[in-house]
């Protein structure tokens, strides 16, 4: 997802001479070609995310377009102040790109782990956050968030992740959930680089004679209250499954919304890492298991809870 992120804003700078890449000491091969054609338009600041938060509002209260770009618990958890009181706070149209979500950077351990950003950031007004499937939502996302000219959060993968889309989506919208597959007995909404796990899992549900369908759900903030009417109407059984906490994510915006809407009929089944810290050292696969959230648990889960 990186490499999609690195091709897009380069892409995406030739068309408007407002954009901003900042860094905060990583992607340096990854931006050589941004850096070769634009110099003036790439700021490595260093590891000092709350600065470069700093930084971006000032720019885009000039009037520009800076995109923040670190791993994503240094652009969020570190910087939340800096988020709250200087992006959001001035509705500056910064857009923050955490690369590593989830358990991406599994091996390096809890301090690289992010399953806290989407509840911490969801919660400040103003800011919209986007979670991309693969690199072509990756890349969407990012043109549709730089247009916006609104404070956004973008949670994107790390490198080697399955692509899902097949070619360039052009209908993308900020907002609006991405239909993968068809389904009569269950609807699955998956966020983020979690939908490969999401449609493995399927199969084994297809097995098994359930057929799901299966929406990519990228947008976390704002909620889609009109798409989750249609499907709750349509659906029995809405499950979420997310690589975030099974606080404040995904599941939990779902479920605020059926409180508020007294949503009774209907059965909600959240799948997401549980409130803990991950400590055992391994692979992004063995992090996934150890936490219960691979293609086999996801459709075992599916199964003990379906009607």
């Amino acid at each position: 997802m990186r490499n999609a992120f690195a091709e897009q804003i380069y892409e995406t700078a030739h068309l408007n001479d407002n954009v901003i890449l900042l860094a905060g000491d990583i992607g340096n091969r990854v931006f050589d070609k941004f850096k070769d054609t634009f110099p003036e338009r790439f700021y490595n600041c260093g590891i000092s995310e709350q600065n470069m938060t700093s930084v971006a509002t000032g720019l885009a209260m000039s009037g520009l377009n800076p995109v923040t770009y670190t791993i994503a618990p240094f652009n969020t958890i570190r910087c939340l102040e800096q988020i709250r009181t200087g992006v959001a706070y001035h509705n500056a149209p910064v857009v923050i790109v955490g690369v590593g979500a989830g358990l991406a950077y599994a091996e390096l351990g809890p301090s690289h782990h992010s399953c806290e950003d989407i509840s911490l950031v969801r919660t400040i007004p103003n800011m919209t956050v986007i979670c991309p499937a693969d690199s072509w939502e990756v890349k969407a996302s990012l043109k549709a968030s730089i247009a916006s000219n609104q404070p956004t959060y973008i949670r994107i993968g790390k490198k080697g992740e399955q692509v899902i889309h097949k070619q360039e989506i052009t209908n993308f919208k900020i907002g609006k959930p991405i239909k993968l597959q068809s389904g009569i007995d269950i609807c699955i909404l998956s966020t983020g680089n979690i939908l490969p796990e999401v449609i493995s899992a399927s199969k084994i549900l297809n097995s098994k004679n359930i057929k799901p369908a299966i929406y990519s759900f990228h947008t976390i903030k704002p909620l889609n209250t009109n798409f989750l009417k249609s499907v709750f109407k349509k659906f029995h059984t809405v499950v979420t499954v997310e690589e975030h906490s099974i606080i404040g994510g995904l599941g939990s915006s779902v479920s605020e919304w059926m409180i508020e809407k007294q949503i009774k009929n209907n059965k909600l089944l959240k799948i997401a890492t549980p409130d803990k810290f991950h400590k055992l050292s391994g692979s992004h696969s063995f992090a996934r298991e150890s936490l219960g959230i691979s293609s086999k648990q996801i459709a075992n889960k599916i199964l003990k809870n379906y009607r």
